[in-house]
């Protein structure tokens, strides 16, 4: 599976250190995951990946836009291997009010989403707009810990993805995604968030 993956990882938007990430990621035992301004990849739904990238990249080609398609939801299979890893996730409210792709697009992101709340192996959080600002607003965050223990993050923005492997940096992410978690609504109410959204969209 990683060969496999490691090969569709050169498609993706930030090929040099996402490669390297790719690696970590099929090694990782607890994914954390911050988004302020889409869905993460690893739980996109295949209409919005693509949405995603042809807002990315509107000159690209149908063909060009498929192949990133199909990487994305490669790296997919991680969530669905034996033994799969735990994964907690916090969005930001506007990843869930900011449309790509139109109503038909959000409602099944939407709905996996809900999904994904509380699950065996899966917790997802919604931060409020009424929590005000925070420190990991203008990008997103992965943190991963390893088969051996040892934990990295991954930091995301437009343009660029960077891997963060010192221990002292690391650990400063950590705390601050666990503030954020503390101050997210609970899997219930954020079920509930999600069903409201989702009640909201024109039929």
């Amino acid at each position: 599976m990683f060969g496999k993956l490691y090969a569709l990882a050169r498609k993706e938007i930030h090929p040099d250190q996402f490669r390297r990430r790719m690696e970590l990621e099929t090694r990782a035992r607890y994914i954390q995951e911050f988004s302020g301004h889409f869905v993460p990849g690893l739980i996109q739904t295949e209409a919005y990946a693509r949405a995603l990238f042809e807002v990315h990249n509107p000159k690209a080609t149908p063909a060009a836009i498929q192949e990133l398609v199909t990487a994305r939801m490669s790296r997919q299979t991680l969530l669905n291997s034996s033994p799969a890893p735990d994964f907690s996730v916090i969005l930001d409210e506007v990843v869930l009010r900011r449309t790509y792709g139109g109503q038909a697009v959000m409602r099944p992101q939407l709905k996996r989403l809900f999904d994904l709340t509380l699950t065996p192996n899966s917790v997802l959080q919604v931060l409020p707009f009424e929590h005000g600002g925070h420190a990991l607003a203008g990008g997103t965050l992965t943190l991963m810990t390893l088969d051996d223990g040892v934990q990295i993050a991954y930091e995301e923005s437009i343009s660029t993805g960077t891997l963060l492997e010192e221990e002292n940096v690391v650990t400063a992410h950590q705390r601050a995604y666990d503030l954020m978690r503390a101050c997210a609504l609970s899997p219930k109410k954020t079920a509930d968030m999600i069903r409201s959204v989702m009640e909201a969209l024109p039929a």
